[in-house]
C-alpha cells in the first residue's frame, strides 16, 4: 500500500511558485526549495519527479491564477473594456510592490531560459497563449457589445495587450508613481481600436 502524502500539495506549489517567481528558475537551488517548501530533496523528487517537474507545476499554477482572475473579472463586470482595465491594473499597478517579482512569471521565465531548457520554453509559451486566448475571448465579447471595433482581429488585439502588460510591468520597476502607472493603463484604451 502506497504511503499517503504528508504535505498539502497545493500549499507546496503556491510556495514554490512565489520562490520561482522571485528568484527565477536557474537561481532557485534545491536548497532554496527545501527551505521554502519545507521538504527534503528526496521528497521533492518523489512528489514532483525533479526540480523541472515542480517548476512545470508552478508555471501551471501561475497561469491558472491569471485565468481564474480573468474569469472572475468577467463575471463581475458588464463591460469588456472595464474587465480588461481592471485586469491590467491588477497586473501592473497593484502588483508593483506586492508580487514576488514585478515581472510576469511567464515573461521572466522566457527571458531567462535558453534552448537547453526548450521543453520549459515550450510549456511557458503554451501558457502565455492560454492567457492570450482568454484575452481574445474578452475582446470578442467587447466587440459584441460594440465597445471594440468589430473589424479588428481579436487575436492581434490580445497580443497587443500582452505586449502592453509586459512593457508596463517593466516600466513599473522604473517608477514608484502609481498615478503615472494608472495613467499609462488608461492610455491603452484611449486610442483606436479601444476608444
Amino acid at each position: 500500500m502506497a504511503k499517503a502524502a504528508k504535505f498539502d500539495r497545493q500549499d507546496v506549489i503556491d510556495k514554490a511558485t512565489n520562490l520561482y517567481w522571485r528568484k527565477g528558475f536557474h537561481a532557485t537551488s534545491m536548497r532554496n526549495l527545501q527551505d521554502e517548501i519545507d521538504m527534503r530533496p528526496g521528497s521533492i523528487y518523489a512528489a514532483f519527479g525533479s526540480k523541472d517537474g515542480l517548476f512545470k507545476e508552478t508555471l501551471r499554477n501561475y497561469t491558472q491564477m491569471g485565468l481564474d482572475e480573468l474569469q472572475r473579472l468577467v463575471d463581475e463586470n458588464e463591460s469588456a473594456i472595464d474587465t480588461l482595465k481592471v485586469f491590467i491594473r491588477s497586473q501592473v499597478v497593484e502588483t508593483q510592490t506586492d508580487a514576488p517579482n514585478g515581472m510576469c512569471m511567464l515573461s521572466k521565465t522566457l527571458s531567462e531560459l535558453t534552448e537547453d531548457n526548450q521543453e520549459l520554453i515550450d510549456i511557458t509559451n503554451d501558457h502565455l497563449n492560454e492567457i492570450g486566448e482568454k484575452l481574445c475571448s474578452i475582446i470578442e465579447w467587447g466587440q459584441k457589445l460594440s465597445e471594440i471595433d468589430k473589424d479588428r482581429d481579436a487575436k492581434t488585439l490580445a497580443q497587443h495587450l500582452q505586449i502592453q502588460i509586459a512593457g508596463l510591468r517593466t516600466f513599473a520597476k522604473m517608477t514608484t508613481d502609481k498615478s503615472l502607472l494608472e495613467k499609462k493603463v488608461e492610455e491603452i484604451f484611449n486610442h483606436y481600436p479601444f476608444s
